[in-house]
């Protein structure tokens, strides 16, 4: 559409529009409320008699004529451009103030351009049931039909500025009309066709950066601002926008959504960007070395950089092969550069896993090159358990199972050691497969089971005191570090049923096993024992012969 029939429509549309009487509500016109020029004859108190030609002098306040000190700008006898603004008693009612207005809106009139420029920052003064009256920089008062206000809440225009456009001049009125309301719907238009153009537009667009806040930046992409979220700004994944750009500068952006009924724009920058993913993706296989610069550390791991806008995870179990590493930066630090091996990669999904650990010599490789089974070390009890304790041997923790640290099998590992014991220790198993170290300590300690058995043999008869009475059986104490065993089978004519703890008892030693440090009793075998010492008594005592029974048969 052209210039020209734009603004035949724009005359149209505000035809219907009765500026005249607007104004007049605005101004309180008269008839003779024309521009003139009169002579001040008299100045009494508060008042200023000027002569404009009619039946009586004009009046007008004294603070028409003064400036800001209070000094009087004119006085009796001088020319001076009023007002009338209506009538008092018969005298008419004029104004300087307004008369200074009308030539300022006089002299912009004579001078205006509709071509160059017609669009003003205006000030808003007043307000009537007509409209608005509002004065430019320069003083020229301006008014704004009720109607072309586009106020939601006129009342909180007043003392306000507002840009508004010119609709209408009239020489005749001395009146400047404008509108707000135009200048918005003109906006609007202009916004609604800059959207359409870039939301269409499917290319690489140059913004500029005009807001910078937590959560993403606001870029003025052709006079609209669009969002971009934090999340859209690197292929890494969220960074904070504040340590990358800064307001003013200009950036490269993609449109990917628009929502209408929110009128929000989103902007991509990493969307106008290669995607690095499709770069690795052909070309990084599991199982390659890279070099990578740690870019962030949490406690339960580190972000690596790859140095294409890609960042891979190291997960903390993957820093080293010992397994109670409390802290990343125990090992590495922000910034370092290092060589991980890839272990996961998932292009799809965005996801690269890497290890450092797997880069190192492997701690079980290392401790069995310099150990074999049988070996005598010395570690530091790391954890204990129930079963048993960890000892740390080097990087490597080894397990000395109870039953592998005393020859008291009644003792534990948790009721002598404390965590943080240097210990020495045999190493009795090296399981390569497994990965599993297996410790004793009992080893390095006398077998009470061989220092009785010094003393005592097979078959000897003992006395001892139970201390442990289970279903299958009873110990007994032999001495302070021996007991052993008498199975309910081997209780003989002993009544298993009626025995308790604290009970002595005599029994015979039916075997004696030094490897696994255990001496079964026999109270069965004590009894057969005792009926053949009887019986061999009996038949050393008493020997019978054949001549004893003839002689006793003869007699």
């Amino acid at each position: 559409m052209s210039k020209v029939n734009e603004k035949v429509q724009e005359n149209a549309e505000f035809e219907n529009e009765n500026f005249a009487q607007m104004l007049e509500e605005s101004f309180k016109k008269t008839e003779d409320s024309a521009l003139c020029e009169g002579v001040i004859v008299n100045i009494k108190e508060n008042e200023v008699f000027v002569d404009v030609r009619k039946k009586s002098e004009g009046v007008m306040d004294i603070s028409e004529i003064t400036d800001v000190n209070g000094e009087l700008k004119y006085k009796i006898g001088d020319k001076i451009s009023v007002v009338i603004n209506g009538s008092r008693g018969g005298r008419p009612l004029i104004s300087h103030i307004k008369a200074l207005s009308k030539e300022k809106v006089k002299s912009f009139i004579q001078n205006y351009d509709e071509n160059t420029q017609n669009i003003f920052d205006i000030k808003i003064i007043s307000q009537n049931k007509g409209g608005f009256v509002g004065v430019n920089n320069d003083g020229v008062e301006f008014f704004m039909p009720k109607s072309q206000g586009g106020f939601k809440d006129p009342k909180q225009a007043l003392g306000k500025t507002f840009k508004v456009k010119i609709i209408k001049v009239d020489s005749n009125e001395q009146s400047i009309i404008v509108s707000r309301k135009k200048l918005l719907e003109e906006e609007r238009k202009k916004q609604k066709a800059a959207v359409a153009n870039i939301i269409n537009n499917s290319d690489i667009i140059k913004g500029t950066i005009k807001k910078i806040t937590t959560y993403g930046m606001f870029v003025d992409v052709g006079g609209i601002d669009g969002l971009v979220h934090y999340s859209e700004i690197s292929y890494k994944g969220p960074v904070n926008p504040n340590t990358i750009y800064k307001e003013g500068e200009e950036v490269e952006v993609k449109v990917i959504n628009y929502d209408n009924e929110k009128r929000h724009l989103s902007l991509s920058i990493k969307a106008a960007m290669p995607d690095p993913w499709n770069e690795i993706k052909d070309g990084l296989e599991v199982g390659d070395t890279i070099k990578v610069t740690v870019s962030n550390i949490e406690p339960y791991g580190a972000f690596v950089d790859l140095g294409n806008d890609i960042e891979g995870f190291l997960h903390i179990s993957e820093i080293s092969w010992d397994k109670n590493i409390k802290n990343p930066k125990d090992f590495i630090k922000e910034g370092d550069e290092i060589d991980v091996e890839v272990i996961e990669i998932n292009a799809n999904e965005r996801r690269l896993r890497v290890s450092l650990k797997n880069l190192l010599p492997k701690p079980f490789d290392e401790f069995s090159a310099k150990f074999k089974e049988g070996d005598l070390t010395k570690g530091v009890v790391s954890g204990l358990t129930n079963f048993g304790a960890f000892i740390k041997i080097g990087a490597l923790e080894g397990l000395l199972h109870n039953e592998d640290a005393s020859w008291d099998r009644n003792e534990k590992c948790k009721d002598n050691l404390k965590i943080g014991d240097e210990i020495e220790v045999k190493i009795i198993k090296i399981d390569k497969n497994e990965q599993k170290i297996s410790l004793n300590t009992k080893d390095l300690k006398s077998n009470p089971v061989s220092e009785y058995a010094k003393t005592h043999e097979v078959g000897e008869m003992v006395t001892g005191k139970v201390h442990d009475i289970k279903d299958f059986g009873a110990f007994v104490m032999l001495n302070d570090s021996v007991d052993a065993l008498i199975r309910k089978e081997d209780a003989g004519e002993l009544d298993f049923g009626s025995i308790k703890i604290g009970d002595e008892i005599e029994a015979a030693i039916a075997f004696i096993d030094e490897k696994k440090n255990r001496i079964r009793l026999s109270v069965k075998k004590l009894s057969k024992q005792k009926e053949r010492a009887a019986l061999s008594k009996i038949n050393s005592d008493d020997k019978i012969t054949l001549g004893d029974i003839i002689k006793e048969q003869l007699s």
